[in-house]
Parts: C-alpha cells; structure tokens; sequence
C-alpha cells in the first residue's frame, strides 16, 4: 500500500511531473532561469547599481537588463552572462551535472562521443 502524504509540494510534483520527463526538463530550466535572473539582480542591487548604471558598464540598454533580471526570460547566453559578470567584478562558472537517468549498462567511451 502506498503511503499517503499531506506535504502539498510531494503532491503536486507527484500529479504533474512524476514519470513525465519532459515536463520536469521544462520546471529545470526554468529553475535555472530564475536563479540566473535572481542572481544578476542580487548582485546589481548589492553593487549600488542601477539598471540603467549597468547596461552602460555592459554596453547595452536598460531593457536588456531588464529581461536579464527576468525569471520569464529564456534568453540567457554565455556571452552576455560573462559582460554582465566582468561588469560586477565576478565570472560564469558552468558545471556540467549528470542526469537522472535509467541505467542502461555500463558507461562507454563512445556514449561521450557528440
């Protein structure tokens, strides 16, 4: 029997993104989205900058800081990323984190061929 469980968030994960792999890609990338956009905000604010004082140490306008600083925006690349990182006296890391997956065997040299 299974048991039940009256934690609101175990129950919406589990209606809506348990054995629907696609749908929990979706949630992880908006996560990453969020937190890019919470972390550039963070810092900007933590700077004593305004957006508009930013996108000029950036080289761009206030609107693209805008989106930067926006949970919604799916936009983020690398290269802005690093200009709005130099421009707060900081640097982009990216990790590469290994997925849930089902075991299919042993790992080969050739599954890390692209």
């Amino acid at each position: 029997m299974k048991k039940k469980t009256t934690d609101a968030v175990q129950i919406l994960h589990d209606r809506f993104y348990k054995g629907k792999p696609k749908r929990q890609a979706a949630l992880d990338r908006e996560r990453v989205n969020a937190k890019i956009a919470r972390d550039i905000y963070a810092l900007r604010i933590k700077g004593g900058l305004t957006q508009k004082e930013l996108a000029r140490m950036v080289k761009t306008t206030p609107s693209v800081i805008s989106r930067l600083e926006s949970a919604d925006y799916p936009g983020h690349s690398l290269n802005m990323l690093q200009r709005v990182a130099a421009a707060l006296n900081q640097r982009v890391e990216v990790h590469f984190v290994p997925t849930k997956v089902k075991s299919r065997g042993p790992v080969t040299a050739r599954d890390h061929l692209i």
